[in-house]
């Protein structure tokens, strides 16, 4: 049985999403949480629709698990008790035929939030808002995310893995001011690894008016990592949404899907 895990959870005091030996991250609570109700002898594997890095947040992720005779009832109410605080368990469903979290979605939706002005932003969201020193041109900012919409290699602004595709389709890169708070909002069929912190960075570069926004096309076309767009810090990146088609074309997703990263 596959069966579909809607999470929310505060990246904070995690080493990212992926399991990794002897760190806290969100795969490795939920599988130890599964593993301990189901009494498994080794941990069933969880896959999302997007692994994000240390210190990212996530509203809307998406996760699914194969698992034999198990009572999803039963099972969410237990993960709900068990889980941490800082994960939150939104819906355990039985998956409909043909899905799957990460090849089968459509798009992933992630927002990154600053703050510019010189109080500083709100204590309380700390964790979730960069506070950033200069003040930021945010017509500029959009006219150079305008040139990066479409699909291009992003090569220039990812870390490449071996055999991995790092062509991507961009369908929103936008940035709104409400007073001295800033929201971008970055759409994607999918990312490559640190893809959306790079794209922030190179808006901010654009913000900052060290380059104008056709600067964007010189980075783009280099296919290398620049050492001019920094990385930013993870913590005002929220994965917002994953969006997948109706039950009717899951399979059909996420076979294309697969085979466009193996080209």
């Amino acid at each position: 049985m596959r069966l579909r895990l809607d999470l929310s959870y505060d990246g904070t005091g995690f080493r990212g999403w992926a399991v990794q030996p002897g760190l806290r991250t969100v795969q490795g609570e939920i599988e130890a949480a599964i593993a301990m109700i189901l009494r498994l002898p080794r941990s069933a594997q969880l896959t999302c629709a997007g692994r994000t890095d240390a210190g990212v947040h996530a509203r809307g992720q998406v996760a699914h698990v194969d698992l034999d005779d198990v009572d999803p009832g039963h099972l969410e109410r237990r993960l709900r008790r068990l889980l941490p605080d800082d994960i939150v368990l939104r819906s355990l469903t039985v998956a409909a035929d043909g899905f799957d979290a990460r090849f089968a979605a459509l798009e992933r939706r992630y927002a990154y939030r600053m703050f510019d002005g010189p109080p500083g932003p709100d204590p309380l969201t700390r964790t979730s808002v960069v506070r950033w020193p200069r003040r930021l041109d945010v017509e500029a900012m959009n006219a150079a995310g305008d040139r990066l919409v479409g699909e291009h290699d992003f090569a220039s602004f990812c870390k490449k893995r071996e055999g991995a595709t790092t062509i991507r389709t961009l369908r929103q890169l936008s940035t709104v001011r409400d007073g001295d708070s800033l929201e971008t909002t970055v759409r994607a069929d999918a990312f490559c690894h640190s893809m959306v912190r790079s794209l922030m960075g190179l808006l901010v570069a654009v913000g900052e008016r060290r380059y104008e926004p056709e600067w964007t096309d010189e980075v783009l076309a280099k296919a290398t990592r620049d050492a001019r767009v920094m990385v930013m810090p993870p913590h005002g990146l929220v994965l917002e949404e994953v969006v997948y088609p109706d039950d009717a074309g899951l399979a059909a997703r996420a076979a294309e899907s697969r085979r466009r990263r193996d080209e």
